[in-house]
């Protein structure tokens, strides 16, 4: 079982508990309401669950172009209706959702457009009576609702996303060393995947990558209106800095085990040099894997630092590769010009790790 307090930071959980809330504050502020506003009081919890997100901007974003969508599609389906009073019903509804989702076309809309056409339908089936009574009525009460939904995140601990986002970095640094540690060990035993096998085992840190941009993407989005912004600015900031520090060392880890799969350069003439090429690349692969699991100082049992000794580590196997390059005299090998970009991507991988600000603790 979860503990309390981590389980209370899901994003989930505490949308769901911004939701309850703002739905049933609504409720409450539209059944006060005069009559006919109060006859339909159903519609303000619905537009306080419309408007919770996980971020106040766009909760607020929700809210108005989501009360923007529906209007138009009242408007469209009561002015589409009177112009064609003389069509049959089914050719008046089929013009209708044509013109709806020709509407929700509109970029403004975004992701709200769909209430476009769900609104002039509504319109049609149970407002028809009284246009503007329902118009009024509906739109009303949603933008109510949403306007509590938008008061609620702001006020009840407004998310700011870190932790999601940083378990997210979390996910994706394991995966960028593990990936780096099988090359490594593929070296070492002498059964290295082919180019097409590799590219089955990249999706996993595809994906992983993916999901940590769009963290990141959010953590910026949540800082705008956010009262909580000031506060933990330096830990969004550090979140950002993380993100883009592992997904620059992700692109050169990509390019460099892409050469050694496809040349394997310690099979080529350099490996008549030193037998132990394969050996000194896999240790450099490994020294690279150690830091980028050691993203911040920690203290072993002898007060050393543990980031310190993997970054020291991993210069010492580099070191190693490019002496190595260095005293050969294989001249215009192909295998000797990809280990030298293998190792030049190892030394750019370690200086990014080195100066990227990747000391940020779960927020």
């Amino acid at each position: 079982m979860r503990p309390t307090g981590e389980l209370r930071r899901r994003p989930w959980v505490q949308r769901g508990v911004r939701a309850a809330l703002a739905a049933a504050l609504a409720w409450q502020v539209a059944i006060m309401l005069p009559s006919p506003l109060a006859d339909y009081a159903y519609y303000a919890p619905l537009g306080a669950v419309i408007a919770v997100h996980p971020t106040v901007a766009d909760s607020a974003s929700a809210a108005w172009r989501t009360v923007l969508a529906i209007l138009l599609g009242f408007g469209l389906a009561v002015a589409v209706h009177e112009l064609t009073l003389w069509l049959p019903g089914a050719l008046t509804i089929a013009l209708i959702v044509a013109l709806a989702i020709a509407l929700e076309q509109w970029p403004v809309l975004r992701e709200h457009a769909s209430w476009v056409s769900f609104a002039a339908v509504l319109m049609l089936t149970v407002g028809a009576e009284d246009p503007a009574r329902y118009a009024a009525a509906y739109a009303g009460l949603t933008l109510l609702g949403a306007a509590i939904g938008v008061l609620v995140t702001t006020l009840l601990f407004p998310p700011l996303q870190l932790t999601a986002a940083q378990r997210r970095i979390d996910v994706t640094r394991a995966l960028l060393a593990q990936h780096l540690r099988d090359i490594a060990a593929g070296l070492r035993e002498g059964e290295m995947p082919t180019p097409d096998q590799w590219a089955d085992r990249g999706r996993g840190l595809d994906v992983a990558l993916d999901g940590m941009r769009a963290a990141e993407r959010i953590v910026e989005r949540a800082r705008r209106a956010n009262p909580r912004a000031r506060h933990w600015g330096g830990s969004a900031l550090r979140i950002r800095e993380q993100s883009r520090a592992l997904d620059r060392v992700a692109v050169l880890v990509d390019d460099l085990t892409t050469l050694v799969v496809e040349f394997q350069p310690h099979r080529r003439g350099i490996d008549r040099i030193d037998g132990g090429t394969g050996w000194v690349l896999a240790d450099a692969l490994d020294g690279l894997a150690g830091v980028v699991c050691t993203p911040y100082a920690v203290l072993d049992e002898t007060g050393t630092d543990r980031r310190e000794s993997a970054i020291a580590t991993a210069e010492a196997a580099l070191q190693r590769l490019t002496s190595l390059l260095r005293t050969s005299d294989v001249g215009d090998d192909e295998g000797f010009f990809a280990l030298g970009a293998v190792s030049v991507g190892m030394h750019r991988s370690l200086d990014t790790l080195r100066s990227g600000a990747l000391d940020l603790r779960a927020a």
